[in-house]
């Protein structure tokens, strides 16, 4: 029982800090560099919106406003079954301001999820590069410019910007500690090969690169990411590509885009059960180590409690040991029962790892009872970003 304790916990603590101390080594001792490169190709923004008649027109300007050569830049527009009146305000605005050769835009009739959409998005595009975006975030204008700079390296496939946010305090700001976390291992990803999974809101890939998209897939910022890696293409992180965004300020919001992201990983496995196995993908251990051992942590840190308890007898290590796990889960206990107190660091920090593998738990259950998972919600959500 003592192996399974120490086994656990060895796998809790690779997922948590040594894998990101590893690619950390990597990054610092054996980067892979890039050639990059100003490179101006002709590039199609694929933007698929659902019930976004309040934000498409603004959505529409700051894209047309990127630092960007207007004849090579055009905007491919999906409105997916949207029940408000998004398209006709998208035309609107666009028949206003005399967009028609600069903005195309398609009305799916009824709900078929975004993957759907952007596969027929992209299967409309014969540009050099696609640049894939939501309806909520603002852009910067250089954003473009900065994403195509690393893809002018022909080795690189797609290249992933970065989300900040606007405002971070109160629950917003644990949020935006846990994205800060995330942020660093990206970087280190993509400094020392390749990252598992891009920003939704802003991301750009070479369209010959992107390979028709499954109907029915939840993350299909993950699912492209991977399929262009498989190809031997590298997938980047970009510091300087940003969007800005606002970070929800409401648990229960977070909580239900974290746990449709976490879902989409589960219907990832389920669709490609090799990917569990670590040489079966190049990027197959860092799968491992960003993802998939995310997905087992909750499980692990119960197996980990448990097997403690049983043993806790044995020497006064143990019990330390078993002590140091319970002050943690009582540390979140209170965080939750006192937000106010997550002003304090450690409480913080303990109420965002225990909210995290809550997720996670609710996560694998939601997968499993939801079959319409791929069905997003309206864009008022917080959007979806890769765990």
């Amino acid at each position: 029982m003592i192996v399974v304790l120490l086994a656990s916990l060895a796998l809790i603590a690779f997922c948590y800090v040594g894998y990101p101390l590893v690619v950390w080594i990597l990054a610092k001792w054996r980067p892979r560099s890039v050639k990059a490169g100003n490179w101006q190709p002709r590039v199609d923004v694929i933007v698929v919106a659902y019930n976004a008649s309040e934000r498409a027109a603004a959505k529409i300007d700051n894209l047309l406003a990127l630092d960007y050569p207007p004849d090579r830049l055009h905007l491919r527009i999906g409105s997916d079954g949207s029940s408000d009146d998004t398209a006709a305000k998208i035309n609107a605005h666009i028949a206003e301001r005399g967009l028609q050769t600069r903005v195309s835009v398609t009305t799916f009739p009824q709900r078929r999820g975004k993957a759907a959409c952007v596969a027929e998005l992209v299967a409309q595009s014969d540009a050099d590069v696609l640049l894939f975006t939501d309806v909520r975030q603002r852009l910067e204008t250089g954003a473009l410019n900065a994403l195509l700079r690393p893809l002018a390296d022909t080795t690189v496939g797609a290249v992933s910007g970065e989300l900040m946010f606007e405002r971070a305090d109160g629950f917003a700001g644990s949020v935006d500690s846990y994205w800060r976390y995330e942020k660093f291992i990206r970087r280190n990803e993509s400094a020392s090969g390749s990252v598992v999974g891009v920003t939704g809101a802003i991301w750009a890939a070479r369209r010959h690169a992107v390979p028709t998209i499954p109907e029915g897939i939840i993350l299909d910022d993950v699912w492209l990411p991977l399929a262009i890696a498989k190809s031997g293409l590298r997938i980047l992180f970009c510091g300087d590509a940003i969007a800005w965004d606002m970070a929800s300020s409401e648990p229960t919001q977070e909580a239900l885009r974290k746990r449709r992201t976490l879902a989409g990983n589960f219907q990832l496995i389920a669709k490609n059960p090799s990917l569990l196995w670590p040489v079966a993908h190049p990027l197959g251990w860092r799968l491992w180590g960003h993802k998939w051992l995310r997905l087992a942590s909750p499980w692990l840190f119960v197996i980990a409690l448990l097997a403690n308890i049983v043993v806790v007898a044995e020497s006064a290590s143990l019990a330390l040991l078993l002590a140091l796990q319970l002050l943690g889960w009582i540390m979140a206990a209170i965080a939750f029962a006192q937000p106010e107190w997550q002003r304090f660091l450690p409480l913080r920090i303990a109420a965002l790892f225990a909210r995290m593998n809550l997720y996670a738990a609710q996560a694998l259950f939601d997968f499993i009872r939801e079959r319409d998972a791929h069905l997003w919600s309206s864009s008022t959500a917080t959007p979806k970003r890769s765990p």
